[in-house]
């Protein structure tokens, strides 16, 4: 069982260009499977072909009575769906059982985002009299104008800003790639930190000199750790005690639609690729305006 799981995580790496997170998220999920099945099996060897759909029934029900999330047991059937999937299209499955099986479902999260006077107070918060002030500052406004993910924001290189144009080059998910418009202010705080940029680099060899936008103290790429740990901090100073990237993700979405910008739009600038990702922002968005109607209307 090994062997093929291992074929399925290189075809997820190599042909569907999934992120190590991703494969490594998979990978501990059919473990899972795998290892239930040699304890809940009464052969020895443990092959696709005790993937029936009794021992999948049996599994999610494992997992329900060990109190696992509904979340979580959903990803794990959503997993083993996938592999199995693989498996008949290579020939060495003759049908997929979970095809006959309901996805358990899960509750719908709404995501938490900033309301506009957080907003405005988090992006007036860095020390721009500073070079790591300057650097945190396009940071901030980088993540709220465009609305792109962490992993996004720390891959990207010098040449893929481009400032006459007012737009940023993002490379997403299975390698796609989209352009972001750039505000004003944007692009002000970008422009600013691109002048003093080079003086994160002074002492260093120009040879080695790294082409990431964004760089730590050390002159190196800053890394997603330590975008979240920056944001963390000034979070903690605007009373958004957990307030992370994705949220500012959230903020841009929930914002553009509360603005009344075109669903399909904002779902190009995120990089969904199912509209249905998109729509949760729309809940959102009404959501707030139901509370803002009926705080202020007299007839509410």
């Amino acid at each position: 069982m090994q062997a093929l799981v291992d074929r399925f995580l290189e075809h997820l790496r190599e042909e569907r260009n999934f992120s190590p997170h991703t494969c490594a998220a998979y990978a501990a999920d059919l473990s899972q499977f795998a290892a239930f099945l040699r304890t809940h099996t009464p052969t020895e060897q443990t092959g696709p072909e005790q993937a029936t759909k009794t021992t999948v029934r049996a599994f999610l029900a494992h997992l329900h009575g060990h109190g696992y999330a509904r979340r979580t047991i959903a990803r794990r059937f959503a997993a083993l769906r996938s592999f199995l999937s693989y498996l008949c299209q290579e020939g060495m499955l003759e049908a997929n059982p979970t095809l006959y099986l309901a996805i358990p479902k899960t509750p719908r999260k709404l995501p938490h985002f900033l309301d506009s006077v957080q907003i405005k107070a988090l992006l007036e918060l860095p020390d721009r009299s500073t070079v790591c002030g300057q650097r945190d500052a396009a940071i901030l406004e980088l993540l709220y104008t465009t609305g792109i993910r962490l992993s996004e924001l720390v891959e990207l290189d010098l040449p893929a800003v481009d400032l006459v144009e007012k737009r940023v080059r993002v490379r997403g998910k299975g390698d796609k790639e989209r352009i972001a418009p750039l505000g004003v202010y944007a692009c002000e705080a970008l422009a600013a930190y691109l002048k003093i940029r080079p003086s994160i680099l002074s002492g260093t060899d120009r040879r080695t000199q790294p082409l990431a936008l964004f760089l730590n103290r050390a002159g190196k790429r800053l890394t997603g750790r330590g975008v979240q740990y920056l944001l963390a901090r000034y979070g903690r100073r605007i009373g958004a005690e957990r307030l992370t990237p994705h949220m500012l993700r959230h903020t841009a979405a929930t914002h553009l639609l509360d603005a009344g910008a075109d669903l399909m739009a904002v779902k190009e600038l995120l990089g969904h690729e199912r509209l249905s990702t998109t729509q949760v922002y729309t809940h959102v968005a009404l959501d707030h305006l139901k509370r803002a109607y009926e705080k202020a209307h007299p007839r509410a």
